[in-house]
């Protein structure tokens, strides 16, 4: 496939020649196969999910014009699945399994609709909110996130000229390949790209994507963007989200319950799907606390994702655990995601190889890394910590805490509740 000259396109694009969400399918292969499960088993619990910035200091309201997102928004709204994309879906192979998609889920599918929007302003700050059925709303997620994001980066490089913008989009690619040779140099690695929820923009990914298919060949697995895996004849990858415990929990009617949150969702998880998409996902409401309480039946899954702890205390934290429900980690598997780049990479594999099985998901450092690129300083260009969560359940706060209390959302009151109930108790 031909390189796209991304300068020139962006330098000549209009509007309706390049609308941030061209397809339904751009988005995460995660939100599909929870979106079957929450529609077979979760279909009448109405959620809200809320746009939340976690840096601060950056204004998105000032630099991101309302009437543009509103437009970005409600083109994504006017978008349904076409028959090509259904056909994929119906007729591929993913994680080694045809029919992955139930013929039920997607005649569903087939007439879905993004669901409306709550839009307003304050202090700077975009509120942006989706209510619904939780089948409807989940979808907003990525969707919203890319919306944002490239709007963002759009803004911040509109005053640039053609010959400007070739020298940002050279100095990006030139620093991407050099964080490509250090990675050939790493054995039998695995990476995939998990950049579509912060990234420049979609161009940018689908270079990204092309980029790493050339540079690392089998050592690229994949792209959790289902789009982009469809476009580019790769593997879609991704399993579950944190989402799913988080709804569950907020539902719990006893302390049981609310225990058994996390675990129920597994099993769940396990009819749907189970074999090669049986990852753990463990931070929801902390790591220890999930592990101290795990039932026996979890060390026979696949592996886990450590997703909100440093790469190396949160995997070496989880073999201790295997081997003491003695499991052989050489067998099992680690999937490394959280704010990777190039040095975490390089020094994870090196601590771990040998030990257990290993993959990479990388993400904003693939995707939206423009640091020093500009030809003149661009604050603007720089990624934020944006993210895009469920805050209510049938009108109850949703919490989650992650291993790193510092991204903990919810009521503040709720998390002092969860907080108490599962690193205290």
């Amino acid at each position: 496939m031909a390189c796209t000259d991304i300068a020139r396109r962006v330098y000549n694009h209009t509007w309706r020649y390049d609308p941030i969400i061209r397809s339904l399918l751009d988005t995460d292969f995660y939100k599909l196969l929870m979106l079957q499960m929450i529609w077979g088993l979760y279909s009448d619990i109405d959620v809200s999910f809320s746009l939340i910035n976690r840096t601060k200091n950056v204004r998105l309201a000032d630099e991101i014009d309302k009437s543009e997102l509103e437009a970005q928004l409600d083109h994504a709204r006017s978008l349904h699945f076409t028959k090509k994309e259904m056909i994929w879906l119906a007729g591929n192979t993913f994680y080694g399994r045809k029919h992955i998609f139930r013929s039920d889920f997607l005649n569903w599918l087939q007439s879905f609709q993004l669901p409306e929007y709550e839009l307003t302003c304050n202090k700077g700050q975009y509120e942006l909110h989706f209510h619904g059925p939780w089948p409807y709303t989940t979808m907003w997620e990525i969707h919203a996130l890319a919306i944002v994001n490239e709007l963002r980066s759009r803004n911040a490089i509109k005053s640039l000229g053609c010959f400007a913008l070739d020298v940002l989009y050279a100095r990006a690619k030139a620093k991407i390949w050099s964080k490509i040779e250090r990675l050939q140099k790493l054995s039998h690695l695995k990476i995939c790209d998990f950049g579509t929820r912060r990234r420049h923009s979609f161009l940018w990914q689908r270079w990204c994507v092309e980029m790493l298919k050339e540079g690392i060949g089998d050592s690229f697995s994949g792209t959790s963007n289902v789009l982009l895996a469809m476009d580019t004849d790769l593997e879609a990858l991704g399993t579950n989200a944190h989402e799913l415990p988080m709804v569950v929990a907020a539902l719990a009617e006893s302390d049981e319950e609310l225990r058994n949150a996390p675990y129920k969702v597994m099993q769940d998880w396990n009819r749907y799907y189970g074999e090669n998409l049986l990852i753990v996902l463990p931070d929801a409401f902390g790591t220890e606390s999930f592990l101290r309480h795990a039932p026996g039946w979890v060390a026979d899954w696949t592996g886990f994702r450590p997703d909100s702890a440093p790469p190396i205390e949160g995997g070496e934290r989880i073999i201790r655990w295997w081997q003491e429900h003695h499991k052989n980690p050489r067998e099992k598997l680690l999937i490394f995601s959280d704010a990777l780049d190039v040095d975490t990479i390089e020094k994870t594999y090196h601590h771990f190889k040998g030990r257990v099985r290993m993959s990479f998901g990388w993400g904003t450092n693939l995707t939206n890394d423009f640091s020093d690129c500009a030809p003149k300083e661009i604050s603007s260009l720089k990624a934020i910590s944006l993210v895009c969560k469920v805050t209510h359940a049938n009108g109850r706060p949703v919490v989650k805490l992650s291993d790193n209390l510092q991204k903990a959302t919810g009521e503040p009151n709720e998390i002092k509740r969860y907080i108490f109930f599962f690193l205290f108790n």
